[in-house]
């Protein structure tokens, strides 16, 4: 990659844009600036103000999808010769108020939509005491500022005599030759060749109409022989509009080039994956990208033998042939991924431990295919998407071990060895206590894995599948009430923690109430018609040791239910959670945890 700077007149990159030759890339977001923001920009070119470089790209190497510039109005387009990374904001603004000769659709800095022309006061423009800022006038189509609902008329530019008579320039004449020569023409015969009136004329053209065409645009541009992810890796870089450019947007540019719309695309299988399973709104346009990378380095990998990789820089290399071949093989390794959640009782996105883990989770499906379905296969990638939760393995930047887990997986369900993933997870049983919220992957997990236990509400019995989820409104509730518990100055890093929360029903956590459990489990037998024997089987369908619970032992209660989660994630990840009888579990729980 290189690059070199230039100075190029204003006048030049105008002409550039309205003959097409400057265009933008499809990925570059549209034009936003409001009024203000445009009337501050012509002042500041009036005065000569440096307004920031602009940055371009040499078409013909990266093959884009070119669009014209907002206001430019070519058919058919042409080719471009060159590209704007950075500037569009500015370099359209200036283009359509002082080159198009269109009416600039902007917009107030309320948001409300308009239509304005731009003149610049020639007295004020020229008087040192007068903000420059307040020299500039925004009018709209009809060329008049009007108050009073438009019963009274403020400022009235409707014909060039008015110009002259109020001494207001059109601005979108700046690089009208032909249309600056005439305006000057009419501005004399209007004053009748007045010596004064024509040397203020001559004084505004050597003092604010030259500076617009002596202006100087300091630039960037990159050449050719720029690869797609140092388009990227730059445009982020120097985008002064602080939005981050997406892997998917400018691979929805790259795939555009040859007249695919991937945009349309996705959303079109958006649209299935949420029909159908509210999980899958966790997925981006990037991350389908990312899995479809994934399994197309992978397979590549088995005839080649290269890396297996699915980072930024491959996603940006990723070839539309590949992605035509591979996309309906990881929608289904998708929709199958949310199958098997859903079976683990991750029903919806709040819930989904990982997001990223969504990404290996439906290339594997998608390349083991029916596989998935069978017993023994299942078992082990549900051990691995476990261990991924429990050992907190995809917390930050994943992409390595995205390329790990595809082919270590897929290697294990056809008798390999154990993934990495799974040797390397672990679990401290301290760990529990510092679960305080659902922000923390293993909260979630340790959710999930109480419903599929058996978990059955309090009240009604009715264990948790995917209608009783929703229709109930299940969520995860304290089991010794958080107000009790307060009021007994329980330490809050025992009683907010997973260990003593369970997923119920909005409506028995309303009927809990801020009981102690010897209160409010009677009260359940009593008002709700419950057996006792009942409910005791109800509470230990969450885990929980019913006899410390209904004496109201909790710190008992903390012990023993700590306890058993340990033994669901041991169940889950098919590995022993070592350190329930160190010292620092004894001392954070008050005892071992057998």
């Amino acid at each position: 990659m290189s690059f070199r700077t230039a100075e190029p007149s204003l006048k030049d990159v105008l002409d550039a844009i309205a003959k097409g030759d400057t265009q933008l890339p499809d990925f570059q977001r549209g034009w936003v600036w409001d009024d203000l923001h445009i009337k501050s920009l012509i002042a500041s070119l009036s005065l000569s103000y440096p307004i920031g470089a602009v940055m371009f790209l040499e078409a013909g190497g990266v093959p884009f999808k070119p669009r014209l510039f907002e206001g430019v109005l070519l058919q058919p387009a042409p080719k471009p010769k060159t590209l704007v990374l950075d500037g569009q904001q500015r370099l359209t603004s200036m283009y359509l108020a002082l080159r198009s000769g269109l009416p600039v659709k902007t917009r107030t800095e309320k948001g409300a939509e308009i239509h304005r022309f731009y003149f610049l006061d020639m007295a004020k423009c020229l008087d040192p005491a007068e903000d420059r800022e307040d020299a500039v006038f925004s009018v709209p189509e009809t060329f008049q500022v009007t108050s009073d609902f438009g019963r009274k008329v403020e400022l009235d530019l409707s014909t060039h005599a008015l110009h002259y008579q109020q001494r207001m320039f059109p601005v979108g004449l700046m690089f009208d030759t032909q249309g600056f020569m005439q305006w000057k023409m009419g501005y004399a015969a209007h004053h009748g060749n007045n010596a004064d009136a024509m040397m203020f004329l001559m004084r505004f053209e050597q003092e604010i109409w030259l500076r617009f065409q002596q202006f100087k645009v300091p630039a960037i541009e990159l050449t050719q022989d720029t690869p797609r992810e140092a388009v990227c890796q730059v445009f982020e870089k120097v985008n002064t509009g602080g939005v981050t450019l997406t892997v998917f947007e400018l691979m929805t540019a790259t795939f555009a080039a040859n007249d695919f719309l991937l945009r349309e695309n996705w959303e079109a299988r958006r649209g299935r994956f949420v029909a159908k399973h509210d999980v899958l709104r966790a997925v981006d346009g990037t991350a389908f990208l990312t899995a479809v990378t994934l399994l197309a380095s992978y397979e590549r990998h088995l005839t080649t033998k290269s890396a297996v990789s699915c980072k930024r820089a491959d996603v940006l290399r990723l070839e539309l042939e590949a992605f035509k071949q591979l996309q309906a093989r990881v929608e289904a390794g998708f929709k199958k991924a949310a199958e098997l959640l859903a079976e683990e009782k991750i029903f919806e996105v709040r819930g989904l431990p990982y997001a990223t883990q969504l990404i290996p989770l439906a290339t594997i499906c998608a390349r083991l295919g029916e596989t998935v379905s069978q017993h023994g296969a299942k078992q082990k990638l549900l051990r691995w998407l476990w261990c991924g939760v429990f050992g907190e393995l995809y917390g930050g930047a994943n992409e390595t071990r995205f390329g790990m887990d595809l082919p270590d997986v897929v290697q294990w369900v056809e008798r390999g060895v154990e993934p990495r993933t799974v040797r390397d997870a672990s679990f401290a049983p301290t760990r529990l206590l510092s679960l305080q919220s659902r922000l923390a992957a293993a909260y979630k997990g340790l959710a999930a894995l109480l419903m599929k236990h058996g978990s059955k509400d309090f009240v009604s019995g009715t264990p948790v599948d995917l209608n009783t989820y929703f229709n109930n409104a299940i969520d995860i509730h304290h089991i010794f009430p958080r107000v009790w518990c307060e009021s007994n100055k329980l330490p809050k890093e025992k009683w907010n923690s997973v260990v003593n929360k369970a997923p119920l029903a909005a409506s028995t956590n309303r009927f809990i109430s801020g009981d102690a459990p010897s209160i409010y489990l009677p009260r359940i037998q009593k008002s709700k018609q419950v057996p006792s024997t009942d409910l005791d089987v109800f509470l230990l369908t969450h885990a929980i040791p019913v006899a410390e619970l209904r004496s109201d032992d909790f710190d008992g209660f903390i012990r023993r239910r700590a306890s058993s989660l340990l033994g669901l994630i041991e169940v889950a990840t098919g590995k022993a959670v070592s350190g329930r009888d160190s010292e620092e579990t004894s001392k954070a729980f008050g005892g071992v945890l057998g």
